[in-house]
């Protein structure tokens, strides 16, 4: 195997695969990345056998052939490397030759054949939307994803493919973040999967902004096939929870926020928070909200908003992390609080597709 190779090329193509590469693998092939040269093109794969990448770049292919090295080990050779051009030949005993400019590197590695083969989709489910699409969707829910493993079912995003719609949700049992997006698919492919957080995170690291991505399921894997790189993922086996149902019903009050000055206004106020108090209160008024935060090893912060409101006095408390965290991850301008008292979850509403739900903390006197 003989290929030269574009430094930049090859440092993008190893970036985009590597950090699947766990470090704590008992099998020493799960630490290299499998390289494939034909074509006219070079092949890298990894996998952690729940979670794999391909990606494919162009370089000048004199041998074709297949190999596998240490990923972290190229990653970093290649990234130091002085010349922008490559050579990398490999040997029949898998020992790899890397020249570039006055360097020279011999790497050894494992050969392709002990390399796990990544899952085939040939009678998947297919779903198509844009790369862009998908994106801001992962970013407006990904970090209401649970952490408890406890909870496995909750360590993912729920996709529902249903009436012409994905539905993408995100839940630890103390907020939940929903956005959904129109899509044409049939009825006979409606689906209900749960892609685990490994996966969601790869999958944002990947994800461009244009052209499409086909997202493709079987019984317990997905694909998601980008073009130039795919990845593929076990799914998280379980049913999740009937989200429905803590989305409260009619808010008594529906509160316009300038989105930016309202975040930095929570941000400031936070700095006085402590493990101990780490709510802080919401006191809308007319006109105004006040957000104060008190600690009585600390001190006290309060920073008063004004805001287009005519209701009647509320109070509520909420952890300012989780208050804080749409209102990062959204881009409009305006946001709407809806309210129903100091006691029932508040519903942050960006658009017609975007909802959070927060549940209030006690309130303190």
């Amino acid at each position: 195997m003989k290929f030269t190779i574009s430094k930049e090329s090859f440092l993008d193509a190893i970036n985009q695969v590597q950090h699947v590469v766990s470090s704590r693998t008992t099998l020493a092939i799960l630490s290299n990345v499998l390289l494939k040269a034909k074509d006219g093109r070079l092949e890298l794969t990894t996998t952690d056998l729940d979670v794999g990448v391909t990606c494919s770049v162009p370089c000048e292919v004199d041998e074709p052939g297949a190999t596998t090295l240490p990923a972290r080990r190229l990653a970093t050779i290649v990234r130091e490397l002085p010349a922008e051009e490559i050579e990398v030949k490999v040997d029949e005993k898998n020992v790899a030759s890397i020249r570039s400019g006055p360097s020279y590197f011999k790497v050894l590695g494992l050969t392709s054949e002990e390399f796990p083969a990544l899952p085939r989709f040939d009678d998947a489910r297919e779903f198509r939307i844009e790369q862009q699409v998908l994106r801001d969707c992962l970013r407006k829910t990904s970090y209401a994803i649970s952490t408890d493993e406890t909870r496995y079912v909750l360590n993912g995003i729920l996709f529902a493919f249903k009436d012409n719609a994905l539905t993408m949700v995100a839940t630890d049992g103390r907020r939940l973040a929903m956005v959904e997006q129109e899509l044409e698919f049939p009825q006979s492919q409606e689906i209900d999967i749960i892609v685990p957080t490994k996966a969601v995170n790869e999958l944002s690291r990947l994800l461009g902004d244009s052209g499409e991505v086909a997202i493709r399921v079987t019984g317990s894997q997905v694909g998601f096939d980008l073009g130039e790189s795919l990845l593929v993922s076990k799914l998280i086996d379980g049913n999740y929870p009937n989200y429905r149902q803590v989305i409260p019903g009619e808010s008594k009050e529906r509160i316009p926020l300038e989105r930016e000055a309202f975040l930095r206004a929570i941000s400031r106020v936070s700095l006085l928070v402590t493990e101990k108090s780490n709510s802080i209160k919401f006191i809308f008024t007319p006109g105004s909200v006040e957000i104060v935060a008190t600690s009585p090893d600390v001190g006290e912060a309060r920073e008063t908003v004004a805001i287009n409101y005519k209701g009647v006095p509320i109070t509520i408390a909420f952890n300012p992390e989780f208050a804080m965290a749409p209102l990062r991850n959204l881009s409009a301008d305006e946001v709407h609080l809806h309210l129903i008292d100091e006691i029932s979850p508040g519903v942050l509403r960006s658009g017609t597709n975007f909802l959070y739900v927060l549940m209030p903390m006690r309130v303190n006197a």
